[in-house]
């Protein structure tokens, strides 16, 4: 099985200070060493380490990990997307075949960046030498995502978090029908992660959660649906296995085979893994 989303970093206050003083729990270190007894416990083989950082000495970070942790099967890494340079850029990182795609943090943008044609044909280019890129953004930006995806109709891509839903409030309606807009483009994927950060970290329920991989699944099937934990962001709310064991239960109505797509079989195909 394969963990599509997990970050590792040396914690940075002022780098990282998006980890705030209330997600104490995560203000520390996090690297491999630190998962692999619980990924030995549920049965994860391989994991996909996520760029946490806007540089490209994040990228080069993970691929140093990667030499040393054997259950990094891919990586997503950060390069500037708007550089006059971008192709001169990924033909260097082509010589890494661990490196499988990339990601911007659009959720930390406004509207006019998504919208700038200069970052979708960055993204463009991507296609061009094999690279996916990841979409992390809010539910209130989902229209100006849906437009970006618009102008990048060969672009393999996958949406991170299921899009932050409104968790909390439940107020699902607009975020249902983006979700039902953007699955319609057979190149765009969906990883079930990041959901408990968006509910009440201490005080979720199942339904609420349910309710969002109710639409996830309606619109993306089983096809285009991939498992991951946002380990150690997670964190804030609950231990690992408790997120592991919510989405197993949710997927045990599915037959074996659609289950291993999700735990596995589609992490695989989208990331070439």
């Amino acid at each position: 099985m394969i963990d599509s989303h997990v970050h590792f970093w040396n914690f940075d206050p002022i780098r990282d200070n998006w980890v705030t003083e209330e997600m104490g729990m995560i203000r520390n270190d996090f690297m491999p060493k630190d998962i692999l007894k619980t990924y030995s416990e549920v049965g994860i083989t391989g994991c996909v380490a996520v760029q946490a950082n806007q540089s490209e000495t994040e990228t080069e970070f993970l691929l140093d990990l990667a030499k040393h942790h054997s259950i990094i099967k891919g990586i997503v890494g950060w390069t500037d997307l708007k550089a006059d340079n971008l192709a001169e850029r990924l033909n260097h990182w082509k010589q890494f075949p661990l490196i499988k795609g990339w990601r911007h943090v659009l959720q930390a943008e406004q509207d006019d960046f998504i919208l700038d044609d200069k970052f979708a044909k960055g993204v463009k280019t991507l296609n061009e030498f094999g690279y996916s890129y990841d979409l992390l953004c809010y539910h209130t930006q989902l229209n100006a995502i849906n437009k970006l995806v618009d102008k990048l109709p060969n672009q393999l891509l996958v949406l991170d978090h299921c899009g932050k839903p409104d968790v909390k409030t439940q107020d699902l309606k607009a975020w249902d029908e983006n979700i039902k807009a953007l699955a319609q483009n057979p190149n765009v994927y969906c990883k079930i992660s990041g959901l408990l950060t968006e509910a009440d970290w201490y005080n979720w329920t199942e339904t609420e959660i349910f309710n969002c991989f109710d639409v996830i699944f309606k619109h993306f099937g089983t096809n285009r649906i991939m498992y991951g934990s946002d380990w150690p962001v997670v964190l804030v709310s609950r231990p690992y296995t408790h997120w592991f064991n919510l989405v197993k239960k949710y997927v045990s109505q599915f037959t074996d085979d659609k289950k291993m797509k999700v735990f596995s079989g589609n992490a695989k195909r989208f990331y070439n893994i």
